[in-house]
């Protein structure tokens, strides 16, 4: 057999591409350990396969609706496969202005979104499901039913040596990628809430906390922290992190990019999740790992937008998960 080039656009969120990479094992047990994989993202997710050496090249896409002729980024992914053709191209992305980017990138066989009229099962809820099936044609049943989401880090035993990290601990991460000044964080747990739920769990076990730069007057509101707190928001880079949360014995988080990661490394992940739809975009439940969904489960859930969201001015969903409930639940699973 010869050597396979394949080529996947999927440019979203952290989450979305975490999504995707159930396609890379995918593709390296149907054609072989030596197939070129690369990947149209964004800039910032892209660092996701940093120190994943099943990745060839990443092609960095800012603006995804900029018209070729206007874009660097752009010609530079149509000029690499008019150099060399690739044998297939994986397209993840539904908005129509990737069409003229994937009309012209050169491939020998083209699948996916927007290339392909595909109808969805009625058993298919879920982004990773929907994702898998969409290169469900290339593979075999049976690789098909071994692929699941998997991210690769930095080597764990020296970041935790790095970070002074203790032998167990659990993970907080509070902040996701809707916190935003001056609007209201419809994914968002009580900062009140936070703090409880930190004080009660690290008098019994180390606690990590996590985050992303530039959110320092987020934090600022959970702080000062307890005893048996290390804090590494904006320490690390996101091949550390992907270390960091693997070693983890678990880690709690609302619907965000970090509980996604755990779900890839296998790290039992405690989700609290109001608006949106867990089924379809919270973690993803594989026969390898734990996730729990934690939700005050009203009437008015999942509403992620949708009228209804736009209306509410409470965030009743998220700020009727209690401390209670969720370190009840941590407890339950025998983490404390």
């Amino acid at each position: 057999m010869s050597k396979k080039s394949v080529l996947i656009i999927r440019c979203g969120a952290l989450g979305d591409l975490v999504y995707a990479t159930s396609v890379i094992d995918a593709l390296k047990m149907q054609y072989g350990e030596d197939t070129l994989i690369d990947f149209v993202c964004t800039p910032g997710s892209g660092t996701l396969f940093k120190c994943d050496e099943r990745v060839n090249k990443v092609f960095p896409l800012k603006h995804k609706k900029v018209p070729i002729f206007f874009s660097k980024q752009k010609k530079e992914i149509i000029k690499a496969s008019q150099n060399r053709a690739y044998d297939i191209l994986i397209n993840f992305e539904f908005g129509k202005q990737f069409r003229s980017l994937i009309d012209a990138i050169e491939a020998e066989k083209k699948i996916g979104a927007l290339v392909e009229d595909i109808s969805f099962p009625p058993n298919i809820i879920h982004m990773v499901d929907i994702t898998k099936y969409l290169f469900k044609s290339i593979i075999s049943q049976e690789v098909y039913e071994k692929s699941f989401p998997r991210v690769i880090g930095s080597d764990v035993e020296k970041v935790s040596i790095k970070y002074n990290l203790p032998k167990k601990y659990i993970i907080i991460s509070p902040s996701n990628s809707h916190q935003k000044k001056n609007r209201l964080n419809y994914r968002a747990w009580e900062n009140s809430s936070w703090i409880d739920l930190i004080k009660k769990l690290s008098k019994k076990i180390p606690i990590v906390i996590i985050g992303n730069k530039n959110e320092d007057e987020f934090f600022t509101k959970l702080q000062p922290y307890p005893e048996n707190v290390i804090d590494l928001v904006a320490q690390t880079n996101l091949c550390e992190l992907i270390a960091v949360i693997e070693n983890a014995s678990a880690l709690v988080a609302t619907d965000t990019g970090t509980a996604h990661l755990a779900s890839a490394v296998n790290t039992e992940v405690f989700a609290l999740i109001g608006p949106t739809p867990a089924e379809s975009t919270g973690p993803y439940k594989s026969p390898f790992n734990k996730v729990h969904i934690i939700s005050s489960n009203q009437e008015c859930a999942p509403c992620y937008k949708t009228k209804v969201m736009k209306d509410c001015k409470n965030n009743v969903c998220m700020k009727e998960i209690s401390v209670k409930m969720v370190y009840d639940r941590i407890a339950s699973a025998n983490i404390v």
